[in-house]
């Protein structure tokens, strides 16, 4: 882990920085950038951040603060799985698997919360529950000070500045530092979508792309730009398009450092650099980096020509066939050779 390199470091003169302004030297960590007059405040930093977990899990990689608690989670990996369920015969590793599995079949829900009266199977749940009403955060991150509810969550935002992406890919071997995200990436290759619309039956892979798709029958746009007054019907998607105006890039390539407004334009991007093409075509089994080409594709098969020449009404089966075209009424030509001033239309002509 990266804890254990910054350790290494302590050693050396590498942490040892000079400030320009004052030509003071300190001591700073590696992982968090904090500050130390003295390099035994440093070590003492780098071994409490180590304490937090240091047992591993030889299978998956997980780690635990404790022995017990990997212990524990290494009877997830046995294939001995001797408690079973007496009502749906489903087996269990652990017994207070087996005990927290019942609550399924009971429904029984003994504890209430004081407040909005919800009702749950365990204590244990409920305590976690009543966090969302006194707003406790009693978990916080030594790296960064940030707070938590829950310890789980805590344990997923460590990844953060740890690096570490255990949940791994089996098609294409990319990996996530979150299962839940690793479960939604594998849409992609079952094509699974979830997520339908009431209206007109249009399906999608996440959630939230359902409940940015509902604005296209409600028509409700409450979100404004103050630049250009353009209307949104989700605030996200209002703060995305102020990105266009204050030309903000947060999404930055780790390979060439290119910048990007959106999360899913840096996505597509990647893909340059893996070579990814996980859209294939059912009828010739040819695959595609990007959804948007495979449809194009299935135009061949299809024979579908949806996009028209307002001058002459030729169809064409791509858009970027129809803009081509366009250029022979239009006596475009956008692509010179110096040599001679002589224009092109199209790209190839030039070769």
């Amino acid at each position: 882990m990266k804890n254990d390199l910054c350790l290494e470091a302590a050693d050396t003169v590498r942490n040892v920085k000079t400030s320009d302004e004052k030509n003071e030297k300190y001591f700073a960590c590696d992982i968090c950038d904090q500050k130390f007059d003295e390099k035994r405040l440093l070590k003492k930093h780098f071994h409490t951040q180590t304490k937090l977990k240091q047992y591993s899990c030889d299978v998956c990689h997980k780690v635990f603060s404790c022995k017990f608690n990997l212990y524990r989670h290494l009877q997830t990996h046995r294939i001995e799985k001797p408690y079973s369920c007496d009502i749906c015969h489903k087996k269990f590793p652990l017994k207070c698997r087996l005990k927290v599995h019942f609550q399924t079949h009971s429904n029984e829900k003994p504890y209430s919360c004081d407040v909005c009266h919800k009702r749950f199977s365990w204590n244990s749940v409920l305590n976690q529950h009543l966090r969302v009403h006194s707003n406790e955060k009693p978990f916080s991150c030594i790296v960064c000070n940030k707070n938590f509810s829950r310890k789980g969550n805590l344990n997923q935002h460590l990844r953060v500045h740890t690096k570490e992406k255990p949940f791994s890919c089996d098609v294409c071997y990319k990996r996530f530092s979150h299962k839940n995200d690793l479960n939604l990436h594998l849409r992609i290759h079952t094509n699974e979508k979830p997520f339908t619309c009431d209206v007109c039956q249009k399906s999608f892979s996440r959630k939230a792309y359902l409940n940015e798709h509902l604005g296209v029958h409600t028509n409700e746009e409450p979100f404004s730009c103050d630049v250009c007054h353009k209307s949104f019907s989700q605030k996200k998607s209002l703060n995305r398009h102020l990105r266009i105006h204050t030309n903000e890039r947060p999404f930055s390539c780790d390979v060439c450092h290119k910048s990007f407004s959106r999360k899913a334009h840096l996505n597509q991007h990647l893909i340059v650099h893996t070579n990814e093409k996980p859209f294939s075509c059912d009828v010739c089994h040819k695959n595609f980096s990007r959804k948007a080409y495979l449809n194009q594709h299935l135009g061949v098969h299809t024979n579908e020509e949806p996009f028209s020449c307002d001058a002459c009404h030729k169809s064409f089966s791509q858009k970027t066939d129809l803009n081509l075209h366009l250029r022979v009424h239009t006596n475009e030509k956008p692509f010179s050779y110096d040599m001679y001033h002589k224009g092109f239309s199209a790209k190839g002509d030039l070769n």
